[in-house]
């Protein structure tokens, strides 16, 4: 009888490697601690809780990197896209979704499938050899013996950063007298909602007195062995936007472009954007208001925002520490840890940041781990491909000394032919990844 697979991790990475190992006919043990031991930011014992935002982010596959890392994942048999399309809200151009229902259908897609042996325990340790292939999922909130354990294992220390949460609101607490729904520039979205967002609108006044409080109110303490960890760019708390400078809110979560306030026929001159959470919609998620603010201020100065004065929050704001390993000098191609081969890294703690690129590690480690352990070579899918280009990022294609976590974007593709004019770049990587993507699931399929 073949040894089982061993994930550890219930997250989407690892929910994930766990669906893609059981569908390709290998038994797989799914290790995941929650509830039995919980960390700073989960608030279930659910598989594939969304801990952050509820948007897997834009759907757009025709422009769109990301977009088109979720056209490939559909493609390859995905359970966390298929649970993400079951449960979609209204978010205009963005694929997001009711994070409740969500998790449930992927916890029930893997208690259903009599290939997968789900264990709730904390793994404090890497394995060793004797439990054959193992893929660590564990995500940016590794357990504090486990992530020893990697840093052990590995003779490296693990870069760190923090990642903060935004608050949700109950949208009948929303005043829209004041506020409105509308997408930027009206664009419509998966769904065909061209007014998926609800906007709230500032003058000049508002807006400076709302970064006054922002950069006044009392944040979160850090503790000592915390206080030099960098945060990641593409998560920063807005009170930390606010102190690189008085304008970059405006520029940034809080830009006005695409949105005309029906009141007054005008571009406000900053406005703060509240997307759909659940599938009710009685619940919307503050977009890019990640935040380490006290809970008490929070409350105070978020209600300094027109429209939002009487707000009744469902969740309120946090921060939390993720850890990453630096892959690009720890795991060789086929996401293996090179100091223990057995032992294959997938999802955040991989360097890639955000649900879709964690999935798509997630399936890729899944895939080449039964490729070995049914003694047949591993073919990864081409750079070309939205996959293959996160792959190389992690594994070859980053500067192991400046290695930060990354979203998937065009930038990671190879670029195309030069002769190509620059109008149609954009379509010439899109169709040349849908073509390679075809050849690389075709061989998948030809050698199963």
């Amino acid at each position: 009888m073949t040894q089982p697979i061993h994930v550890i991790g219930g997250g989407l990475a690892g929910s994930e490697a766990a669906w893609q190992i059981a569908r390709s006919g290998f038994a797989v043990v799914l290790h995941e601690m929650r509830p039995v031991r919980g960390t700073e930011a989960h608030k279930t014992g659910t598989l594939a809780e969304l801990v952050c935002s509820n948007s897997f982010r834009s759907d757009d596959a025709e422009t769109n990197a990301v977009g088109l890392l979720h056209e490939e994942l559909r493609r390859a048999g995905s359970l966390i896209m298929a649970a993400a399309d079951r449960h979609q809200v209204p978010a205009g151009g963005a694929l997001a979704v009711d994070r409740e229902e969500f998790a449930a259908h992927v916890e029930a897609a893997i208690a259903a499938e009599p290939l997968i042996a789900l264990e709730r325990a904390e793994v404090a340790a890497l394995p060793g050899p004797d439990w054959g292939h193992v893929i660590v999922a564990t995500g940016p909130l590794t357990s504090s013996g486990l992530a020893a354990d990697i840093r052990a294992a590995s003779g490296e220390e693990h870069l760190a950063f923090f990642d903060a949460i935004a608050p949700i609101v109950h949208r009948d607490s929303i005043d829209f007298d004041t506020a409105w729904f509308q997408s930027r520039y009206d664009k419509p979205g998966p769904a065909g909602d061209t007014a998926a967002y609800v906007n709230c609108p500032m003058d000049m006044g508002e807006y400076d007195a709302f970064v006054d409080a922002l950069l006044a109110a009392e944040k979160t303490a850090f503790k000592d062995w915390e206080a030099d960890t960098p945060y990641f760019e593409g998560c920063l708390p807005i009170e930390v936007m606010a102190e690189r400078g008085r304008n970059t809110l405006r520029f940034g979560p809080m830009k006005p472009v695409g949105l005309t306030d029906p009141r007054t026929g005008r571009k406000p001159f900053a406005v703060v954007q509240l997307r759909q959470d659940n599938a009710l919609g009685t619940l919307f998620n503050m977009v890019g208001f990640q935040t380490k603010l006290k809970h008490g201020e929070q409350t105070r100065v978020m209600r300094m925002i027109p429209g939002l004065q009487q707000a009744s929050f469902a969740r309120l704001g946090g921060i939390h520490r993720n850890t990453f390993i630096n892959s690009p000098r720890l795991l060789d191609g086929a996401l293996r840890l090179r100091s223990r081969p057995h032992v294959r890294f997938a999802g955040q703690i991989t360097g890639v940041e955000g649900y879709v690129e964690s999935t798509g590690i997630g399936l890729l480690a899944a895939r080449f781990a039964v490729l070995e352990a049914a003694g047949r070579a591993i073919v990864p899918p081409p750079a070309t491909t939205a996959l293959g280009a996160l792959l190389n990022h992690v594994t070859v294609g980053a500067d192991a000394r400046t290695f930060q976590p990354m979203n998937c974007n065009f930038g990671l593709f190879p670029p195309p032919d030069p002769r190509i004019e620059k109008s149609q770049r954009r379509s010439s990587l899109i169709a040349r990844a849908r073509n390679d993507l075809s050849g690389w699931l075709g061989h998948a399929e030809a050698a199963e």
